[in-house]
C-alpha cells in the first residue's frame, strides 16, 4: 500500500485523549453511554445490553457468533466453523468444500470438540489481585498474581458451576472475573460451499468490494435436546441501511493500542518478522504437501487457509508499524502523556518509572526470545500429537500441585475445557504430522544451529525428516484411549510409557519451563506492573473514556454503515447478488472466482438487487469474525466476516477514514437460504 494512503488513514491518531469517531471495543458492562448519546442520540438500556450479552456466543476455535433462535441455533462465519467442518469431514464427505445441510434435527452432526461460551456475569476483582501482589512483594509478585487468579477462578467455579476466567484488562490496569455458561454438545446444521463462503479466495481476502456468503449454523444442545434460549436475536426485515447506526457484539482477540512506542518497535523488529517467516514457510510446506494428492489437499486445507489469512493480516499490520507517520503520531501521544506525568509530582512519583520498566522488560525478552519462541511457545514442534504429549506431561505434573501454584492453563477451573480438547476424537493424519514436524524441526536447526548441544539432544543425530518420521510413527497418541490411560495413570504411567513424543516432551520440559519462568518473572510481570501504571496515568490525565485492549472477551463496538473514497473514487457501502455474478464473469469464472453449480442453476430465482456484503466504521479485529451486527432495536442486520486492507493496522491505532469492517447482509442470508439452498426448515426457524 502506498505510504500516502497509510498517512492519510492515521492522521487522526494524535493523542491518547483523541478518540476516532467510532473508536472503541468497549466492555459490555461499561459501554460509552454518553458518547453514543452525544453522537447518535442513542443510549442503550440495561435490558438492551443484557439481551445482547446473553445472545452473544464465543467459539473456542477463535471466533464469535450469536443465538438466532429459541432452540439453540447459533450463527457464525463459515471460516469460524471451518475447524469443526474439517474435523467432521472424511475422504468421502468434504463438508468444508461441499457444504452441509441437516434436513431435520436427527441429521445434525455432532462436533467432536467444539465449545461455545456465553457470558453470564462480570465481577471486578482488581483490588483483590493487586492486594495479593502488594503483600507478596517484588520477589514473589508473579507467583502471588498467579495464585490469586487461580484461586478466584476455582472459588467461582465451585460456587456457580460456570466457566470462570480472570481477565487482565488495560494490560494490568484492571482484573475482571468473567463467568460463562458452556455448551459442549454442539451440532452442525448448515454450511454453504467454500466456493461461495470464500468467493474470491486469497486474492480478495481483506479487500473490498466483496461477494461472500461467509456463514455457518450450529445448534447448542443440553441433555441431548436443543438448548432453550431466552435471549436470541431476531431477524431484521430490512437489514442494514446506508449511514444507519449499528453495533457489533463479539470477541476481538488482541490489540496493542496501549503499548509504548518502544514496545511497538519490538513487535515491528523482532516479533512480527519472525512470525511472518514461520507463516510463510508453513504455507509453502502445506502447499507442497497438498499438491501430492487430492486427499492431502483435503487434509491440509483448513490449516493452509489459516496460515494464508494470518500471513496477509501480519503483513498489513507490519506495514503500518513500518510507516514513520504512524509511529510518529504514537510518539506524540506518548510524549504528551509523559510530560503530563512528569509535571505532576504525585503522578511522577507513582507512575514516572513505568516506561523504563517496559524498556528493561523488552531488553530481557529480546535476550531469551528465540528459546522462548521455539521451546515454550512451541514453534519448533508443529505437531498436534506433540502438543498432546506436552499437555499430558504437564497435566500430570501440575495436578499434583496445589491449584494456587499451577501454571495458569492447568488451573482447576479450566481443566474441563482442557480435557475436552485433549480427548478430542478429531482425526490426526500421520503423513501430515510428519511433514509439519519435519519442517519445524528444520527451523529449530536453522535458528539455533545444528551443532548446538540443545538441538543435537532434540534431534538424536538424525535429520529433521528422519527424526519427525520416527517420532510420529513410533507414537500411539493419535489413539484417544491411550491418552486417557496416561492421564488416569498419572506421573508413573507417563514416565514409563516409552512413547517417543512423550519422551521428547519430557526432555524439553525443563529448559522450556526455565525460559518460561524467566519470561513470566522478568518480562510478563514487569510489563503488567508498568502498563498498570500507564493506564492509571491515562485515567488521571484524560479520564476513563478509554476502552481496554482486546482480550478475546465480549466487547461492544459501534459505527455507521458507510462507504468511503479511495484514490478519488467512491466505494459504495454495499455490494449485491448481481455483483457476485459480474465479479465471477470478470475473472473468467475460474477458481477462486467460480460460483457453485447450484448458484448458477438457481440464478433466475434470486432477487439480484439484494445487498450481499456491506461495510461499516465499527471497530473490529481478529476474533470478531462471526460477530452479529445489530441495530438500535437489537435486531440482527448482518454478520462480521472481515475487514478491508486499511483495517489491518487496527491492532495499533483506529481510524474511520478508510478502514472498514465487512459484513454479510442479513437480507442476502435469507435470500440464499430460501432460493439457492431451499433450506425451508432453517428459514422458518430464523423468521420466528
Amino acid at each position: 500500500m502506498q505510504r500516502a494512503l497509510w498517512a492519510a488513514l492515521f492522521l487522526v491518531a494524535s493523542g491518547f485523549n483523541s478518540l476516532g469517531a467510532d473508536e472503541g471495543m468497549w466492555l459490555i458492562n461499561e459501554p460509552p453511554r454518553k458518547l453514543l448519546n452525544d453522537r447518535y442520540d442513542f443510549e442503550p438500556s440495561d435490558d438492551w445490553l443484557a439481551h445482547v450479552q446473553r445472545a452473544s456466543v464465543r467459539f473456542n476455535s477463535g471466533g464469535s457468533g450469536s443465538f438466532v433462535s429459541a432452540d439453540g441455533l447459533v450463527m457464525t462465519n463459515h471460516h469460524v466453523g471451518a475447524d469443526a467442518l474439517q474435523k467432521l469431514s472424511t475422504a468421502e464427505h468434504d463438508y468444508l468444500q461441499e457444504g452441509f445441510f441437516a434436513a431435520n434435527r436427527d441429521d445434525e452432526r455432532k462436533c467432536v470438540d467444539l465449545e461455545l461460551n456465553v457470558l453470564m456475569s462480570i465481577e471486578d476483582v482488581t483490588d483483590r489481585v493487586n492486594e495479593a501482589v502488594r503483600e507478596a512483594g517484588a520477589g514473589d509478585a508473579r507467583q502471588a498474581r498467579r495464585a490469586v487468579m487461580n484461586t478466584n477462578e476455582e472459588e467461582s467455579f465451585r460456587q456457580t458451576g460456570l466457566r470462570s476466567d480472570v481477565v487482565t484488562l488495560y494490560q494490568g490496569g484492571q482484573y475482571h472475573l468473567y463467568r460463562y455458561k458452556k455448551y459442549t454438545d454442539v451440532r452442525l446444521v448448515f454450511a454453504p460451499e467454500k466456493a461461495i463462503a470464500f468467493f474470491g479466495g486469497d486474492p480478495d481476502n481483506f479487500e473490498y468490494p466483496r461477494y461472500d456468503l461467509d456463514i455457518c449454523f450450529f445448534r447448542a444442545y443440553e441433555d441431548d435436546r436443543p438448548a432453550q434460549i431466552e435471549h436470541h436475536l431476531t431477524w431484521s426485515k430490512s437489514g442494514a441501511g446506508d449511514e444507519e447506526l449499528i453495533f457489533v457484539s463479539g470477541h476481538p482477540g488482541r490489540t496493542n493500542r496501549l503499548n509504548t512506542v518502544a514496545h511497538l518497535k519490538f513487535l515491528r523488529d523482532r516479533v512480527m518478522p519472525r512470525s511472518l517467516n514461520v507463516l510463510r514457510r508453513r504455507e509453502v510446506m502445506l502447499r507442497n504437501y497438498s499438491e501430492r494428492s487430492a486427499e492431502n489437499a483435503r487434509q491440509a486445507q483448513e490449516e493452509l487457509f489459516s496460515y494464508q489469512n494470518s500471513r496477509k493480516a501480519r503483513l498489513g499490520g507490519l506495514a503500518g508499524l513500518q510507516d514513520p507517520e504512524i509511529l510518529g503520531q504514537k510518539q506524540k501521544a506518548e510524549d504528551q502523556l509523559r510530560r503530563a506525568v512528569k509535571n505532576d509530582r504525585k503522578l511522577a512519583e507513582a507512575y514516572g518509572d513505568a516506561w523504563q520498566q517496559v524498556d528493561q522488560a523488552l531488553k530481557t525478552w529480546g535476550g531469551i526470545y528465540d528459546n522462548w519462541y521455539l521451546l515454550e511457545f512451541g514453534a519448533a514442534f508443529n505437531s498436534e500429537q506433540f502438543q498432546i504429549a506436552r499437555r499430558i506431561v504437564r497435566l500430570t505434573d501440575e495436578t499434583e500441585m496445589p491449584n494456587a501454584q499451577r501454571l495458569r492453563e492447568y488451573a482447576e477451573a479450566g481443566l474441563g475445557s482442557l480435557k475436552q480438547q485433549l480427548f478430542s476424537e478429531a482425526p490426526i493424519y500421520r503423513d501430515l504430522e510428519i511433514a509439519k514436524l519435519a519442517d519445524s524441526l528444520g527451523m529449530l536447526e536453522e535458528i539455533l544451529g545444528a551443532d548446538s548441544e540443545q538441538v543435537q539432544a532434540i534431534m538424536g543425530r538424525q535429520s529433521p525428516s528422519r527424526r519427525a518420521t520416527a517420532l510420529i510413527e513410533g507414537s500411539k497418541l493419535a489413539e484417544v484411549e491411550v491418552r486417557r490411560r496416561l492421564v488416569e495413570g498419572g506421573r508413573a504411567a507417563v514416565e514409563s510409557c516409552g512413547d517417543p513424543l512423550i519422551e521428547l516432551a519430557r526432555q524439553i520440559d525443563a529448559p522450556a519451563r526455565r525460559v518460561r519462568k524467566t519470561y513470566e518473572e522478568q518480562v510478563e510481570e514487569p510489563l503488567q506492573q508498568a502498563y498498570g501504571k500507564i493506564a492509571k496515568a491515562q485515567f488521571a490525565q484524560f479520564g476513563a473514556d478509554l476502552a481496554p485492549d482486546a482480550t478475546f472477551t465480549l466487547r461492544l463496538a459501534f459505527g455507521q454503515v458507510k462507504g468511503y473514497e479511495e484514490r478519488g473514487e467512491k466505494v459504495p457501502p454495499w455490494t449485491t447478488l448481481a455483483g457476485a455474478y459480474q465479479h465471477a464473469k470478470e475473472h473468467g469464472e475460474t477458481p477462486p472466482f467460480q460460483l457453485p453449480p447450484r448458484w448458477i442453476e438457481r440464478r433466475k430465482a434470486l432477487d439480484l438487487k439484494t445487498p450481499l456484503n456491506f461495510v461499516s466504521t465499527a471497530d473490529i479485529i481478529g476474533g470478531n469474525s462471526g460477530s452479529p451486527v445489530i441495530n438500535r432495536k437489537g435486531e440482527l442486520v448482518g454478520i462480521i466476516f472481515d475487514g478491508n486492507i486499511y483495517s489491518l493496522v487496527l491492532d495499533f491505532v483506529y481510524s474511520d477514514t478508510l478502514a472498514r469492517a465487512v459484513s454479510v447482509h442479513s437480507s442476502a442470508i435469507l435470500e440464499a437460504l430460501e432460493k439457492v439452498y431451499q433450506a425451508d426448515r432453517l428459514v422458518e426457524e430464523l423468521k420466528q
